[in-house]
């Protein structure tokens, strides 16, 4: 009894957790609208808004307008770096569709996120605990699943995770693990893979309690015209685009058509 009333007279409340729009504004705005329709008012981004789609700039303007939290992603991070060594037709074609001053923003992105709900400290960042270029597939060993919620010098030691959420794969999935710790994967806004409907995550619980509380993670499917971003695409002669048909049509990845040997940032 003393538990429950711990947290009776507390509201829930709900978090929308966003990742890899990358530049698909069609996909980005049907979320947004499917946020706004079940009166959820923060949105956290966990990074990728730029690359493989083609209105970088446009998801830029949109989630500095509406997400609280804006979380650094491998792509944030290569595309505009200066010193980047590798280069092609696509690359430069994205990084110009940049708006002035989005690639410094991008760049300067913070890695994580920590904040406490329902008794639990919840972490976010984009791909793993280490990097933004360190990958963390569904199919990972307990090791992976561990390390995912060490302390490191990219996230910093104030706190320990029992929740960590995650993007960068494209692939949503919740699993818990050793000692009840909590690892889950947003999915893809604008680049869904296997099933290409826009999918992202809601968090719910009591915020800043220290006490346990309800707590959940949902998952939710949004549908959108695909084909209208497909056709922006076309228009404005974006590269790859028979690629990028592949992914929102079919959820089929784009690196399956190039060399394993290929450089990792065409691996989502």
């Amino acid at each position: 009894m003393p538990l429950r009333l711990a947290f009776v007279h507390r509201s829930l409340e709900r978090i929308a957790l966003i990742s890899d729009v990358h530049g698909n504004l069609t996909a980005l705005e049907a979320v947004l609208a499917d946020i706004d329709a079940r009166g959820i008012e923060l949105i956290y981004n966990l990074g990728d808004y730029v690359g493989k789609g083609p209105r970088g700039r446009e998801v830029v303007e949109l989630c500095r307008q509406r997400c609280a939290v804006n979380l650094l992603g491998n792509w944030d991070d290569f595309l505009p770096d200066p010193a980047r060594a590798y280069d092609n037709e696509a690359m430069a074609w994205w990084l110009a569709q940049l708006g002035p001053g989005q690639a410094e923003w991008l760049r300067g992105l913070p890695f994580c996120h920590d904040f406490r709900i329902s008794g639990r400290w919840v972490r976010l960042f984009h791909a793993s605990a280490t990097s933004v270029h360190h990958r963390v597939r569904f199919d990972h060993d307990e090791q992976q699943f561990l390390e995912m919620f060490a302390n490191t010098p990219a996230t910093g030691s104030q706190v320990t995770p029992a929740v960590v959420g995650y993007g960068d794969t494209h692939d949503p999935f919740y699993e818990v693990g050793p000692g009840g710790r909590t690892l889950f994967n947003t999915g893809s806004v604008g680049n869904s893979m296997d099933d290409p409907t826009p999918v992202y995550a809601i968090v719910e619980g009591v915020p800043d309690s220290p006490d346990p509380a309800p707590f959940s993670v949902q998952f939710v499917r949004v549908p959108c015209d695909q084909e209208a971003e497909i056709a922006v695409a076309a228009r404005l002669g974006m590269p790859e685009l028979d690629g990028y048909i592949s992914e929102l049509r079919h959820g089929i990845y784009r690196g399956k058509m190039h060399d394993p040997a290929a450089p990792t940032y065409h691996r989502r």
